[in-house]
């Protein structure tokens, strides 16, 4: 190679980087939707409660699942999912609308979901097998 195509490759190195730069920097706003309460999928079951309801989604061998409070501000929050044979995967907290997304790969398996909402809970068994 000589000297004038060593400067052309490196000239488009550095273009497809800042390229990629770009798109990094306009990512984020696609990467809100998750964190906003959104889980991928289709919704499989709700389980109500008396201060809440915990929304279940499945899609490709996923389970996802957000607890949504009935009153704005109902204190502590929890979402949790478990796949048979795993460890649960929860989100705990003072959230003022909804606990979640978590996500689990259940695949064909059961799994365990539990919600709450300040004094008010729900737990299931296994589901969706």
């Amino acid at each position: 190679m000589d000297g004038g195509a060593i400067r052309r490759w490196a000239a488009l190195g550095a273009a497809a980087l800042s390229l990629s730069g770009a798109f990094a920097l306009a990512a984020p706003g696609t990467a809100d939707a998750a964190t906003r309460g959104r889980c991928a999928g289709r919704e499989v079951r709700t389980l109500p409660f008396r201060t809440g309801t915990v929304h279940l989604y499945r899609s490709n061998g996923y389970v996802c699942a957000i607890t949504v409070a009935k009153k704005s501000g109902s204190g502590v929050l929890l979402v949790s999912v478990q796949a048979r044979g795993n460890r649960p995967v929860t989100d705990q907290g003072r959230y003022k609308h909804h606990a979640g997304p978590v996500t689990v790969h259940a695949g064909h398996r059961c799994v365990k979901v539990r919600g709450a909402a300040g004094r008010g809970t729900v737990a299931s068994g296994w589901i969706l097998c």
